[in-house]
């Protein structure tokens, strides 16, 4: 990837470029970024922010620094509403970003996700004017069902902060989905889940271990501990130079269920497994067929 370039130097330098794409837009587009200016929905997505200002920059990671390779696009469908199950991994949610950067530019029909944020995410400064311009919406089924009811490719991590803040050891091992939340959205919605595997998240911040303490006092679901942060700071927030694959599922069709399944439990329940069921086991099936996390 990095040719004859010394590695530190290849990192500062793809960093650097980042940022001149992050600011590229200067005061005006930050003075859209805190207004509603742009907005096309009452959640706030603003697409013309999103193409001009957020994809370049997280694209140059999607392309240069991860070099992601996607299988399975076809399963996404062109058109209508869906569901897009993934895990979550990597102590920030760079998973969630590269996905919308691999629809956004890869899919045929160049669809935008929409993805379910947790609360934090709307509780931070600049984060949450980032996140709803970016289309992000708080996640709740209400939402969803929104969303989905509008024709919208809706994307969920049922892990949660489970998922991207779980230690090392634990790597690519999937965490609890939930309450199966997503699997009665779609079942009431009448709208295909597509599982997506992610391989090369886990690897980008090692998680060694975690300060309670410091997570409480920041009102933080985890503080994160790794080999590089907070030992180096600022620079131990640069992530690893992992080789990314995700790979999309076929999609399991919910509109052949009887039209109350969402009200039963245990169909619910069973749903959910199966999902997360064809991710682990996709999961597995990518990590035996990789020589090594960075190649």
């Amino acid at each position: 990837m990095t040719g004859d370039i010394p590695f530190g130097e290849a990192e500062a330098s793809l960093t650097a470029e980042v940022l001149r794409e992050v600011l590229a837009g200067g005061a005006d587009a930050f003075a859209r970024l805190t207004s509603d200016e742009g907005a096309v929905d009452d959640f706030g997505f603003d697409p013309e922010l999103t193409d001009d200002y957020l994809l370049p920059a997280l694209r140059l990671l999607y392309e240069k620094y991860f070099r992601v390779d996607l299988e399975g696009l076809e399963h996404v469908p062109a058109d209508g509403g869906a569901l897009l199950v993934a895990n979550h991994s990597g102590t920030l949610p760079l998973d969630a970003l590269m996905l919308q950067v691999a629809l956004r530019d890869h899919h045929d029909a160049h669809r935008r996700l929409r993805l379910l944020a947790a609360d934090l995410a709307f509780d931070l400064p600049v984060v949450r004017d980032l996140a709803r311009k970016a289309g992000h919406v708080r996640a709740c089924p209400e939402n969803a069902m929104r969303l989905l009811g509008s024709g919208e490719l809706v994307g969920v991590m049922p892990e949660g902060y489970k998922g991207l803040g779980k230690p090392f050891e634990e790597r690519y091992r999937l965490q609890r989905f939930g309450r199966g939340g997503f699997a009665a959205v779609a079942l009431r919605s009448r709208r295909p889940i597509v599982p997506c595997s992610i391989v090369g998240a886990e690897e980008i911040y090692p998680m060694i271990g975690s300060a309670p303490t410091l997570a409480r006092m920041l009102k933080l679901p985890y503080f994160p501990i790794t080999p590089t942060f907070p030992l180096l700071g600022v620079l131990g927030l640069i992530p690893m130079p992992t080789k990314w694959t995700i790979r999309f599922g076929a999609p399991i069709h919910t509109d052949v269920f009887p039209e109350d399944a969402a009200e039963d439990p245990l169909v619910v329940e069973k749903l959910a497994g199966e999902v997360k069921d064809t991710i682990q086991h996709t999961l597995n099936e990518m990590l035996e067929g990789r020589d090594s996390p960075f190649a």
